[in-house]
């Protein structure tokens, strides 16, 4: 792995699980001195970064992205309609082995679990569905949008518990061959998801940029 791939994973994953808060300034001498890097690879994984929405440029000055509520919205929208036609394409050829696959990924619930390890077999769960319909397009498009709205999904405090009962009855109307009613399902589970996070965004706005996050 290149100098630059290193800075640009360790980079992003303080950026996804908001070490690094949104609107927080970033220099290059920084990065260098955190990762032990040279100005190069930094700046190519600043520009990498910046592709993926994370960081933005505000004249010299490098900054995490600001979370933008109109983008969270398209992209939950964008999302919901990939996932649902991924769905449908896939049904009819899924195994009760990927579906067994599926459900085992739903048994990290437990009362000891915390809050990281639920969103992370939620979002697994959603990837792995997805990836059933063998559409190299529509899976990027679904990864590429589940990271851009995780660092939005933090500011949703609803227990994910509920989400686990919904994946299961997806599930389920995939095992009995219903593949329209596991598309209304995945449907309206992700549009709940979506309104739920965009209140909680919209709730949150005065007492999350008194702690300094910034939201547009």
């Amino acid at each position: 792995m290149s100098q630059a791939s290193e800075v640009e994973n360790q980079l992003r994953k303080l950026i996804l699980s908001m070490e690094l808060g949104p609107g927080e300034r970033l220099t290059e001498r920084w990065a260098e001195a955190m990762f032990n890097a040279s100005r190069t690879p930094v700046r190519a994984a600043l520009q990498k970064l910046e592709t993926e929405g994370l960081v933005c440029r505000d004249g010299l000055r490098w900054l995490v992205a600001p979370i933008d509520v109109v983008e969270v919205e398209q992209l939950c929208i964008y999302r919901e309609v990939l996932e649902v036609a991924a769905l449908k394409r896939s049904a009819s050829q899924i195994t009760h082995d990927q579906l067994d696959l599926l459900e085992n990924l739903l048994k990290t619930e437990s009362d000891d679990a915390s809050e990281e390890m639920m969103d992370d077999a939620g979002t697994q769960f959603h990837l792995q569905l997805a990836r059933l319909c063998q559409n190299t397009f529509i899976i990027e498009g679904i990864s590429d949008s589940l990271r851009r709205l995780s660092r939005a999904r933090w500011l949703d405090k609803a227990p994910s518990n509920p989400a686990w009962e919904e994946h299961r009855e997806i599930i389920a109307a995939l095992r009995s061959q219903e593949t329209e009613k596991a598309a209304e399902l995945l449907a309206a589970h992700l549009c709940e998801s979506r309104l739920r996070l965009l209140d909680a965004i919209s709730s949150s706005k005065r007492s999350l940029r008194a702690r300094g996050i910034a939201i547009s």
